[in-house]
């Protein structure tokens, strides 16, 4: 098995790649954060700040171990800036193209025993390996939004993952606090391809006038024990992020029940996007 990962890079600095550097800086790894855009840096840096410091507040960490957290990230707008990490995860926009580009390009810069993980909620991890020299080093480490909240990581083998890079990743996943939970390379995964399609019926609810979007997240809050209601998640999600991962499914098995629902598209064309707009099925 792979020594100890203890520096880790992570490409994309949206909201699940600031969330893993945080909990990556948090537990103790040298992290180095990538984004092109220098905007993308500061928005991302300034919400591990407030994570932390919401931390404090509640008296989980001390303002002594938020310090070193953040002392323990640095950025970069080059990928060059990971060369010589043993890990690098990729959570750049969930779209094929950009993803595989990211990762050519990774593959060019790491040394040849690196583990590249990518964070894709949806795309295939065969898929995605494939355009790399090193597919027995490509995996899939998907985290849940907010990750410094959310337990869980689905790790995801690619065809040709290797044993050593599975365990290397696992382990990692278990040294930053989660629970990593093995599951298949198809489309979506088990969460999306579980979450997506009841968020797609919920949004077809509406949009068939079956019943308000406070209606329809009521009934699954109160009637299934959901802590958030679909719609109010959608937006939580990013609702262009959920048409991403329902074309995946569409697209993936052919299958007319994964086929986004009309308002959907509708709502992601006008940029009604959800918090990060201000607008979804709900103000915000």
């Amino acid at each position: 098995m792979m020594a100890n990962i203890q520096k880790i890079g992570i490409v994309g600095a949206g909201t699940m790649g600031h969330g893993i550097a945080q909990v990556a800086a948090g537990s103790g790894f040298d992290v180095v954060l990538v984004d092109v855009s220098k905007e993308a840096l500061e928005k991302g840096l300034a919400k591990i700040a407030k994570g932390l410091g919401k931390l404090v507040e509640k008296e989980k960490i001390s303002a002594a171990d938020r310090d070193a957290a953040l002392g323990r990230i640095t950025t970069a707008s080059t990928l060059d800036a990971v060369e010589g990490r043993p890990l690098v995860v990729e959570a750049v926009v969930e779209r094929l193209e950009v993803k595989q580009k990211v990762l050519a390009e990774l593959d060019r810069v790491l040394p040849e025993d690196a583990i590249l993980a990518t964070n894709t909620s949806s795309i295939s991890i065969t898929k995605l390996a494939a355009v790399t020299g090193r597919a027995e080093r490509v995996i899939g480490m998907h985290f849940m939004n907010p990750v410094p909240l959310m337990k869980l990581v689905e790790v995801i083998r690619g065809l040709a993952t290797s044993q050593e890079t599975y365990d290397t990743v696992e382990e990692t996943a278990k040294a930053m606090g989660k629970i990593p939970v093995e599951v298949h390379d198809a489309p979506g995964f088990v969460s999306n391809r579980v979450l997506m399609p009841m968020i797609n019926e919920a949004i077809f609810c509406l949009y068939e006038g079956v019943g308000e979007p406070e209606a329809i997240d009521q009934v699954m809050k109160l009637g299934m024990n959901h802590p958030m209601g679909p719609l109010a998640l959608a937006d939580l999600i990013g609702l262009d992020v959920c048409l991403d991962i329902l074309e995946v499914l569409y697209e993936g098995f052919r299958d007319p029940k994964y086929r986004p629902c009309p308002l959907l598209v509708k709502m992601v064309d006008a940029g009604r996007l959800g918090r990060k707009s201000g607008h979804g099925f709900y103000s915000y």
